[in-house]
């Protein structure tokens, strides 16, 4: 069942969004040549507290973290750890979720270590405008389709592949609800979207192709090819005046 949501309920995700934005926006800070992934989970867990909100990946389903942290060829789902360094260079997506309450807010950036040229600046250049395609086309009597068509269309006319195994979602009470919201499709597919959806919009975009793997701990998505992959992502409110990102500052 798709749950369109109040005014009021859209404020609450909204409030939880800023707190989602403020920490990924403060890991702008944090990422940098030589810091251990654990340094990413504590700065996170620490500003939670100070803004009042819960992370909502920490135990969901077993996950160990309270932020994903994915580098270079990782897709998603990355684990945090004291023995993995950043490298100059290297990209790294954070994806981080909020529960306030009683309502979710999930957002992801891909960030650069340290100065980037060539195909990695462009992936993540690419990534990002293919989140803001998406964005663009969920408006109301719009169908999912039409957002999923957007995304691969951008990301497939610059020479790259959506990831198909894992897909956007619809969001609020929980933080996965219906509709999924795949990053392809084709337009006028799927659910109409109406007035009071919300939904996580997500682009996963690999440099080579869309084939994926997971690790032995269960959890972290590489790519088949061990090319590189970016990850963007916001919540986003199916509006009268159009789209609402619920997770910017």
């Amino acid at each position: 069942m798709i749950y369109r949501k109040s005014a009021a309920e859209i404020g609450l995700m909204r409030e939880g969004g800023k707190a989602v934005a403020r920490i990924l926006e403060r890991m702008r800070d944090v990422v940098r040549p030589g810091v251990p992934t654990s340094e990413i989970e504590q700065e996170a867990e620490g500003m939670s507290r100070t803004l009042g909100i819960v992370p909502a990946f920490k135990g969901y389903m077993g996950y160990p973290s309270s932020i994903c942290v994915s580098i270079n060829d990782e897709v998603v789902h990355g684990i945090p750890s004291e023995k993995r360094l950043l490298k100059g260079g290297d990209i790294v997506g954070l994806d981080f979720g909020a529960l306030y309450q009683g309502y979710y807010a999930d957002a992801a950036i891909t960030l650069p270590v340290g100065e980037l040229e060539g195909e990695a600046e462009h992936l993540l250049k690419v990534t990002r405008e293919a989140l803001f395609k998406g964005i663009e086309a969920a408006v109301v009597d719009n169908r999912v389709g039409d957002i999923s068509h957007a995304v691969q269309n951008h990301v497939e006319s610059h020479g790259y592949s959506v990831v198909k195994t894992f897909v956007g979602h619809g969001i609020g009470r929980k933080l996965h609800e219906e509709p999924q919201v795949p990053n392809f499709g084709s337009p006028e597919w799927g659910a109409r979207l109406k007035e009071g959806m919300t939904l996580a919009i997500e682009p996963m975009v690999n440099a080579g192709s869309d084939g994926i793997r997971v690790l032995d701990d269960g959890w972290t998505a590489v790519t088949m090819d061990g090319s590189l992959s970016a990850h963007f992502e916001h919540t986003v409110a199916v509006t009268a005046n159009g789209p609402m990102i619920l997770t910017d500052i």
